[in-house]
């Protein structure tokens, strides 16, 4: 079953980065969770590739109401099936299966597949992806975006992989409606130290970075 609390598209427009919780333990990802809500971060994925992935995410869903929990690194049904079960408000594939793609529309679940290329863009996009992720976007730099987007303007590109701080801007005017972020966003030292003050005014100078420009 999906999520009692549907995705808000409005908080995601407010702050359009996906913050991406990999292999951090159930304290941390609280922890994150928090300075995300005080930060205006509003999304915020758990890989299934990380240890109790399902409890972080059903965790941070009724802990956190006011954010857009969902589920990253999904590549089977049987990986949807757990999110969607855990409470996942959205699901956000590093590869294009098709049948993931269509049981997430079945169930009204936004969905952020993977692409590559123009064919599988276009192929995620036609099969109801709510935005197409672009993956490994740092392979191909911010102009791929203006690529894309020449021919295949309706779809709405998420780039994830290599965004960081330095060229957040870029792939926005590059005509980017969103971003996923990791490791830049999510400082692994000031993790590991605990630092959490220090994340907060890291999160706050990113989130400036694109205040402007931003949809």
């Amino acid at each position: 079953m999906s999520a009692e609390a549907p995705f808000s598209w409005p908080l995601f427009w407010e702050t359009p980065i996906i913050a991406i919780l990999r292999g951090e333990s159930p304290e941390v990802c609280r922890q994150v969770a928090r300075v995300c809500k005080d930060t205006g971060f509003h999304t915020v994925e758990v890989t299934m590739n990380t240890p109790a992935a399902t409890e972080i995410i059903a965790d941070l869903s009724t802990s956190f109401p006011e954010l857009n929990i969902g589920a990253g690194t999904v590549c089977t049904l049987e990986d949807f099936e757990q999110a969607a079960q855990a409470g996942a408000r959205f699901i956000v594939t590093p590869i294009l299966d098709e049948d993931v793609i269509l049981a997430a529309v079945a169930q009204d679940l936004p969905i952020f597949p993977g692409a590559f290329t123009p064919t599988e863009v276009h192929r995620a996009w036609s099969l109801g992806a709510a935005a197409v992720k672009l993956f490994p976007a740092g392979q191909l730099g911010p102009d791929y975006v203006k690529d894309i987007l020449a021919p295949l303007n309706e779809i709405l590109l998420l780039p994830t992989g290599g965004v960081t701080r330095q060229n957040l801007r870029d792939w926005f005017t590059a005509g980017a409606v969103g971003v996923g972020m990791g490791s830049a966003l999510l400082d692994t030292e000031l993790i590991r130290q605990g630092d959490y003050a220090a994340l907060r005014q890291h999160f706050l100078s990113v989130r400036a970075e694109i205040a402007d420009i931003a949809k």
